[in-house]
């Protein structure tokens, strides 16, 4: 290595990781899919862990998440990556087997299956995107949309006394036995997305100590089906979101603390 590579080398403060690949973004303008995509793959580049990493994706945005990560990966159906990720699971449990969900998916037409293998304490990891909305289906009420959010199909605003309030996944899944690790970050500022990081670490360390079901819920923007710039949107996360999904630790097991202490 000649004197100029070395001062570039040592000069290099923030590359890609290894875990993504270099492939164009499909996502929209200040959507917060890119940032989740990168400290998942950060995480597993430090873990040491990417060339026996499976993640899996289902229907909604992050349907093309297997575009992106240079790993394995499979497509469940919508709302079933759960079911999928257990099956994987259990035949290679010396694998690292993680879900990568949108609120639409997992909120809704998938409840069942996160519910049920939370319950069971299946030995995996979900990264769940709750941006309030479905993003990919043209903007309709999801499951976590908030009162009075307007939607293209609530125009008016989400009416909870005829389609209820906003569901509170890691509030639901921190009661489940099973749970080993459940907490909520956000994206929304630097503060919060190296915290999501941190969040995201201990997640997949819980999985390696096969101490149980983890699941890091992530507060993120959909500029577009919100109708707002980026900036705008950030904020909004920021003033409408936390206020109503609140961040924090929901359930962090016992075995799971000693986690927290490590770098």
């Amino acid at each position: 290595m000649t004197a100029v590579e070395a001062l570039v080398e040592e000069q290099i403060v923030y590359q890609r990781p290894e875990s993504l690949l270099e492939v164009p973004t499909h996502y929209c303008p200040g959507c917060t899919h890119g940032i989740a995509h990168r400290i998942v793959a950060e995480v597993l580049d430090e873990l040491g862990v990417r060339e026996r990493t499976i993640g899996v994706s289902p229907v909604g945005c992050s349907v093309l998440a297997y575009k992106y990560f240079n790993m394995d990966g499979a497509e469940a159906a919508h709302g079933r990556a759960p079911a999928m990720a257990t099956g994987i699971k259990r035949v290679m449990p010396d694998h690292v087997v993680f879900t990568y969900q949108g609120d639409g998916d997992l909120a809704a037409i998938g409840i069942g299956e996160i519910i049920h293998t939370a319950t069971r304490g299946e030995n995996i990891t979900t990264i769940f995107i709750n941006n309030a909305i479905y993003g990919m289906t043209g903007g309709q009420m999801a499951p976590t949309t908030l009162p009075g959010q307007r939607t293209t199909s609530s125009v008016t605003g989400r009416d909870v006394e005829t389609t209820g309030f906003p569901i509170r996944m890691a509030e639901m899944l921190a009661g489940m036995t099973g749970s080993a690790y459940v907490v909520r970050r956000s994206l929304h500022n630097v503060k919060e997305i190296n915290r999501a990081k941190q969040a995201v670490r201990v997640a997949f360390q819980a999985q390696l100590a096969g101490l149980g079901f983890s699941m890091v819920e992530l507060l993120s923007s959909c500029p577009t089906n919100w109708g707002m710039s980026a900036p705008e949107a950030m904020k909004w996360i920021e003033d409408n979101m936390v206020p109503y999904y609140p961040l924090g630790d929901y359930k962090v097991a016992d075995a799971v603390q000693p986690l927290l202490k490590r770098k």
